[in-house]
């Protein structure tokens, strides 16, 4: 099943935003090295003026990066007035957002002593607030990475991954995440299937040490008629799926497997789904564990 091809060369600009430390500075010393020219507290009225004046479509600097938030006035309606226009004139157009839990975000900021951009009676307010301004806008991302569980050598992996190569030609990446429902749903998912009515090797005292993993857990999990069944329809939907989601031009597309606790069933249900996809033909599979070593 292969993917129609996307043009390549084509001038990208990646739009920078997210909560106030979730990251951005971070994200966009990650796009700088990778070969982005990154211009800080943009507001949206002025990227037009940018691009062309940077010569973007037609000069050699084919790469730039602006960072925008609520520090700049955010005006979600000009920004995506914006990225229509640029986007009807050749301009391919990225919005990376940086995101992270709230009692995350409130313990960096008394951490770093720092005070919080948006005004406030508390850091919890000032958060709450720009999350609401930014709220719009995180809904049209087209990449939103979750910095609460990772350091920052971990947040540059992962912009580095998703920016690093041509403007156009990467294939639709998309990541298998498992997690533990009693540790929270993640933030960033496209799609969610819960693999708790299967039966939980949590239980088996010889398997409880182990993970998905290992072959042991493997064969329990997939000796169960209804995981195997579940696996082929899952997998089948995927097929259908996402070969639709590349030919709209998204770019990431995260399925989450959750369980009780993340270890077991959703990672062995993860692992398969992910196997099955890695048949079809012009799309990049990765796997996650967030709760694995819990």
């Amino acid at each position: 099943m292969a993917l129609r091809k996307r043009k390549v060369n084509r001038p990208h600009l990646v739009i920078i935003s997210g909560m106030s430390g979730a990251g951005r500075s971070s994200a966009s010393k990650a796009l700088e090295d990778a070969g982005f020219f990154v211009i800080d507290n943009l507001p949206a009225d002025l990227i037009s003026d940018v691009v062309a004046g940077s010569d973007l479509r037609e000069g050699r600097r084919r790469r730039l990066a602006v960072v925008v938030d609520t520090r700049g006035g955010l005006d979600f309606g000009e920004l995506e007035l914006v990225m229509r226009r640029l986007g009807a004139d050749g301009v391919v157009t990225t919005v990376l957002f940086l995101d992270a839990d709230d009692e995350v975000l409130a313990r960096r900021f008394e951490e770093t002593r720092r005070p919080h951009p948006v005004p406030g009676e508390s850091v919890a307010d000032s958060i709450a607030a720009e999350r609401e301004a930014l709220r719009d806008l995180r809904g049209r991302a087209d990449v939103i990475i979750d910095t609460t569980d990772r350091n920052v050598h971990e947040l540059r992996q992962a912009v580095v991954e998703a920016f690093s190569g041509a403007t156009e030609h990467r294939p639709l990446r998309v990541t298998l995440t498992s997690f533990g429902f009693k540790h929270g749903v993640p933030r960033v998912l496209d799609l969610l299937f819960d693999a708790r009515f299967l039966a939980n090797p949590h239980w088996e005292d010889h398997l409880r040490p182990l993970t998905g993993l290992d072959a042991q857990v493997r064969d329990f999990v997939l000796g169960d008629p209804d995981a195997v069944r579940f696996v082929d329809m899952t997998s089948e939907l995927l097929r259908f799926l996402v070969p639709k989601y590349a030919e709209e031009g998204k770019a990431y597309l995260t399925v989450a497997v959750g369980c009780t606790g993340g270890r077991h069933r959703s990672v062995v249900i993860a692992e398969e789904l992910a196997a099955r996809l890695r048949e079809v033909e012009g799309i990049e599979v990765a796997t996650r564990h967030r709760d694995i070593a819990r």
